[in-house]
């Protein structure tokens, strides 16, 4: 397995009607360069527009964010915004419900074209929906990552990057965070993606080896690795990329990385080990996001699935002048 270059999340802010065609046209765009086949480039601009329409009619600080999936070769698209919610949710997703008397096709035809849809809502604080489009077998499997990567605010380039690599019995993620910022960090952050694309289901000891030696002609990077396995993960690190865990109760098992910096000092490494319990999410995330978002979150945030986790986090607590990656994962149970 070996990964292309991967561009950061587009963010598009939705202040103005205006701003949904730009919403639409990265959608497509995004299909395209994910190669899916006949009308999806074409559904997931139908997507994009919906959800931005519904933002510029109704919400509060809306953003779409646009990307390749994690896993496979599919498209996802998210909204965020900060309120006044969805009190009438259930009704909201019927087709030909409108509260601005227009044909009230939106949602309905979002959860209707999309390979998979999530939304939840709480007033008045607002409204995460998630649609993916992903013509490959096993979509159900990626409903349980999520992952937003954002380049600091006027940077074209992310130092920012992460990566999902699917084995036999484990599910193996890397988030990377290239010092400083622009094309040299960007640099950094792709190398290691690649080393890890090479070599997804080594011990996470020799992985983040393997990562420092593949770094040391650059600027260096902090990496954080974990593995998940049923009922428990491992993590292993270096730098300021952050561990931890989350249920519907609360936050659990932070940790951060070892001193040092792949590709410059790397301390011998360690592996950690975090009790998974059912329910239970690993939340991975660099120094881009604010980490006070977990002193005290709102239970509506622990109750998220991993897709809408990652999009509320890098919306609400993302840092804007630094580059900013979340990944949110647990592992799917195949049925026997």
């Amino acid at each position: 397995m070996t990964f292309p270059v991967t561009p950061p999340t587009a963010c598009i802010p939705i202040d103005h009607y205006s701003a949904v065609h730009v919403a639409a046209e990265t959608a497509r765009a995004v299909a395209r360069r994910c190669e899916l086949p006949g009308p999806l480039p074409d559904q997931a601009a139908v997507i994009a527009s919906e959800l931005g329409s519904n933002l510029a009619k109704h919400a509060v600080d809306g953003a779409l964010f646009i990307q390749r999936t994690p896993l496979g070769h599919g498209v996802e698209i998210f909204a965020a915004d900060r309120g006044p919610g969805m009190p009438e949710l259930q009704q909201c997703l019927a087709d030909g419900y409108t509260t601005t008397h227009t044909l009230g096709a939106g949602l309905g035809a979002v959860s209707r074209i999309a390979t998979a849809f999530a939304i939840r809502s709480v007033a008045p604080s607002g409204t995460l929906a998630w649609a993916r489009l992903d013509p490959g077998e096993r979509a159900a499997e990626r409903q349980h990552v999520g992952a937003v990567c954002l380049p600091a605010v006027a940077e074209r380039d992310s130092g920012d990057a992460c990566a999902v690599a699917d084995g036999p019995d484990a599910r193996t993620a890397v988030v990377v965070d290239g010092l400083g910022h622009g094309p040299l960090a960007a640099e950094a952050a792709q190398l290691a993606l690649r080393t890890f694309g090479r070599l997804p289901d080594a011990p996470l000891p020799d992985l983040l080896d393997a990562i420092h030696r593949a770094l040391r002609h650059t600027r260096g990077a902090a990496v954080g690795l974990l593995r998940l396995h049923p009922e428990r993960a491992e993590y292993c690190g270096v730098g300021n990329v952050r561990a931890l865990t989350v249920d519907p109760h609360d936050v659990h098992h932070r940790i951060t990385g070892q001193p040092g910096v792949a590709g410059l000092n790397l301390p011998r490494p360690r592996v950690r080990d975090i009790p998974m319990q059912p329910g239970t999410t690993a939340v991975l995330h660099t120094d881009g996001i604010d980490h006070r978002w977990a002193h005290t979150p709102p239970p509506f945030l622990l109750r998220l699935p991993p897709p809408l986790l990652a999009a509320a986090l890098a919306h609400g607590h993302r840092r804007t002048r630094d580059d900013a990656t979340v990944l949110a994962a647990n592992l799917y149970q195949r049925n026997p």
